[in-house]
């Protein structure tokens, strides 16, 4: 018999073994969060019905899930997981789901237990993927980390999130985010603003991170205190950082020059991330991208990881991941 879950109580027909018979039925102590479970018209249990190759069928406070061993083994963690999510009063996502069942395939081919969680003032964020939970342990322990994907895998988000949990725990006393204001160039000039407004339009996705894992109470403090900074790379010149968690998005626009720029701020008691798409460069053609120039100087320096995510870890909308796919297929083709 497998070992029994906290969120539910585990039954068999009676006089079975489990070998014997390919339905476990799943009894939980609370209605109101299994229906949250379930999600609206049963759609989460049809998600991981899909994905699992399982049949479950809701009977009051249980599920029937029958199907293979591993499946119904596997249907029963990401069920369990999923109540317990739903007992701490997070919400139950379709991405959460998808995000629960692919921490557990990773679980079951690897035979580990997956990675951590960051606890934030907002939220709890959960990686939903294998990529994501290295990830998320690769920052944990290291004082520079490049994360190094496309688009919608979560590594500049989940960057954020480490870097305000960082702060709340008082491992660091300020946060540094920076991005290259590459489309704008010599043009920052020609737009309407003070410098402000020039550069905010290109440091929002920061900023959308930021409100998403902080109340914004605490975000408006936080930059009025100037424990929270957000800026362009040109503003780094010349400055050294300590006690601090620095990121740099959109990292793949720098040039090898600012990239070398800056990797040496990083003062004493601080850390940096480092987060990149090498298919979106918008450098000018022959400019190489100091994104990829330094992941390959710095392979095998003490206290520097680097974390490649793939398609596969795209946790945005499902349809961005077939785009980015379509995209890769375009590109490998041959030209006439």
């Amino acid at each position: 018999m497998n070992p029994p879950v906290t969120a539910a109580q585990l039954t068999q027909p009676k006089g079975a073994r489990p070998d014997d018979t390919d339905i476990l039925t799943i009894a939980f102590d609370d209605n109101r969060l299994l229906s949250l479970v379930c999600g609206e018209h049963d759609e989460h249990l049809a998600l991981i019905e899909h994905r699992l190759s399982v049949d479950i069928t809701p009977r009051g406070n249980r599920l029937a899930v029958k199907g293979p061993a591993p499946a119904r083994a596997m249907a029963r963690d990401v069920l369990s997981s999923l109540y317990n999510r739903a007992k701490r009063g997070l919400d139950i996502t379709k991405g959460e789901v998808d995000g629960a069942i692919r921490m557990r395939e990773d679980a079951a081919a690897a035979g580990n237990a997956p990675a951590g969680a960051i606890r934030t003032r907002r939220k709890l964020v959960m990686p939903r993927t294998p990529a994501q939970g290295r990830y998320i342990e690769a920052i944990r322990h290291n004082e520079l980390v490049f994360g190094v994907g496309p688009a919608g895998t979560g590594k500049t988000y989940l960057a954020v999130a480490c870097a305000a949990e960082a702060l709340m725990n008082g491992d660091v006393d300020r946060i540094v985010l920076s991005r290259p204001a590459v489309e704008a160039g010599e043009r920052l000039g020609f737009l309407p603003g003070d410098m402000k407004e020039k550069v905010d339009p290109y440091l929002r996705p920061l900023y959308d991170a930021l409100y998403d894992v902080m109340p914004a109470s605490l975000v408006a403090k936080g930059m009025a205190e100037n424990q929270i900074e957000i800026a362009p790379l040109a503003f780094m010149r010349g400055r050294t950082l300590a006690g601090a968690f620095i990121i740099l998005d959109e990292a793949q626009n720098t040039t090898p020059q600012q990239m070398k720029m800056f990797l040496t701020r990083l003062g004493e008691g601080s850390r940096m991330v480092v987060t990149g798409d090498p298919t979106q460069v918008d450098l000018p053609n022959g400019v190489t991208s100091g994104l990829a120039d330094a992941v390959a100087t710095l392979k095998g320096v003490d206290s520097v990881a680097a974390m490649a995510f793939a398609n596969a870890d795209i946790v945005r909308h499902a349809l961005v991941g077939r785009i980015v796919q379509a995209y890769d297929k375009k590109a490998k083709k041959p030209r006439a």
